[in-house]
């Protein structure tokens, strides 16, 4: 068990019931159309693979990073949201729909995302081609955790990033969320 950041696909987020997520659907929708947007509408999806990542180590240190560098908004920004659109939302948008983890929905944007990410991960050095960005399931947990391939790049490519593996796992993973939400024109969201 555990906390997952996943993708949703279209079937998904229209769906009502256990495992959809309609009633966030429609409060995004509501508050889009207030704003004078139109409705969102998630991409065809992946043909089959999708994004799934557990949040397994510990955020400590990763949180106390983000307080040295980013401002309150900035870090709500970032890694405050409950779901992740692949769309420019300037500031997180709360919607009055609850989830498994929190009371409300906090909805950010996927650009916004993406740019503190690249921000941060310039900070930490982070080797970004040299980390995985399929999107393959639980590759980046693999990745910071369990193989080799860590190792030898930071051999390879020394840098702050090698000295906290668990900041570096979650810059990366918010960041290739944000990345993949855009690339396939779906939500990412906790499950």
């Amino acid at each position: 068990m555990g906390v997952y950041l996943v993708s949703i696909e279209a079937r998904e987020w229209f769906g009502e019931g256990e495992g959809g997520h309609g009633a966030v659907a429609s409060a995004f929708d509501g508050e889009l159309r207030r704003r004078g947007l139109p409705p969102y509408e998630p991409g065809p999806g992946t043909g089959g693979s999708w994004f799934e990542e557990k949040l397994s180590p510990s955020m400590k240190a990763f949180d106390a990073f983000c307080r040295d560098r980013l401002t309150e908004a900035e870090r709500e920004t970032f890694y405050g949201w409950t779901v992740l659109v692949p769309l420019s939302v300037e500031e997180p948008i709360r919607l009055p729909v609850g989830s498994a983890y929190a009371d409300e929905t906090v909805v950010a944007g996927a650009p916004q995302v993406l740019a503190l990410g690249e921000r941060l991960a310039g900070i930490l050095g982070l080797p970004l081609d040299a980390i995985p960005a399929t999107g393959a399931n639980l590759e980046l947990l693999l990745w910071f955790m369990e193989g080799d391939q860590v190792a030898r790049t930071a051999a390879a490519r020394p840098g702050p990033w090698a000295e906290d593996l668990d900041t570096a796992f979650y810059v990366a993973l918010y960041l290739r969320a944000a990345q993949y939400a855009l690339r396939y024109g779906c939500p990412v969201t906790y499950s």
